[in-house]
């Protein structure tokens, strides 16, 4: 599945990425993974359609996958920032920018603080406020359908100690993962307003994300489109390659 892949160096990071598809001339797709995931785990379903007519970019952000960790708080801010190094690296004025979960934050904080890097936007299982998500799903205890699976934590781990180049430090990467994930998020509802990057989100009917909170970005942000598919959870969303490959290919065109 792999076209090309390199390490940049971006931010202190020795970030991995993965280049996959031919140059169309068409922009860039830049595809960013969710939180303890890999692109594989991410995108290996819907990558060889979206990078059948255009370049994707696919890098792992720090800690996660090939990239390894380093000595500073992981924040939504500073994965932004390194996502914008890397394209200034790789000599990219503008792409579009499909995030997931985390990546999402990612994609979105890139969006508000850098619109003239963003041509389309598609925001994954996405939030711009904490309140967002389900009260469950903040709660390990709570045994909720939303939430992982010990299969799916198992595949993360796995893929985690194959790629990684320290897999003994997963337990103190999850740890960062978790308090980047619940930090407060530093957006408003006119960040949201201010969007100028044509915009979709999506998410799973049965996701971490309340679709009221999707439907309140959707009527925030200018022109959005949402999308909603059926019997579907945060965890499988990427993997619903029947619903979710002809929104993507409609409005990425």
């Amino acid at each position: 599945m792999t076209s090309e892949s390199a390490y940049a160096k971006v931010d202190g990071l020795e970030m991995y990425y993965e280049l996959h598809g031919a140059d169309s001339g068409r922009r860039p797709l830049v595809l960013l993974h969710g939180g303890v995931l890999t692109i594989g785990l991410s995108f290996g379903a819907v990558l060889p359609v979206l990078s059948a007519t255009r370049r994707v970019v696919a890098p792992e952000l720090q800690g996660h996958g090939h990239t390894a960790d380093i000595a500073r708080e992981m924040s939504v801010p500073d994965l932004a920032s390194d996502v914008v190094a890397l394209l200034d690296e790789l000599g990219i004025e503008k792409a579009d920018v499909l995030g997931f979960s985390l990546g999402g934050l990612t994609a979105l904080e890139t969006a508000v603080r850098h619109p003239e890097r963003v041509g389309r936007l598609v925001l994954a299982s996405t939030h711009y406020r904490q309140d967002g998500y389900y009260e469950e799903v903040r709660d390990p205890e709570y045994a909720s359908p939303r939430l992982p699976s010990a299969a799916d934590f198992r595949e993360m781990a796995d893929a985690y100690a194959a790629a990684a180049p320290d897999p003994g430090h997963f337990e103190a990467f999850m740890a960062k993962c978790g308090a980047a994930a619940h930090a407060p998020l530093p957006w408003t509802a006119d960040d949201l307003r201010g969007l100028v990057a044509p915009t979709l989100l999506v998410l799973g009917d049965t996701d971490f994300l309340r679709v009221e909170h999707a439907a309140e970005m959707r009527d925030l942000i200018p022109d959005a489109r949402l999308a909603v598919l059926p019997d579907t959870t945060h965890m499988t969303l990427m993997r619903r390659t029947d619903l979710l490959l002809p929104v993507l290919e409609e409005f990425l065109g």
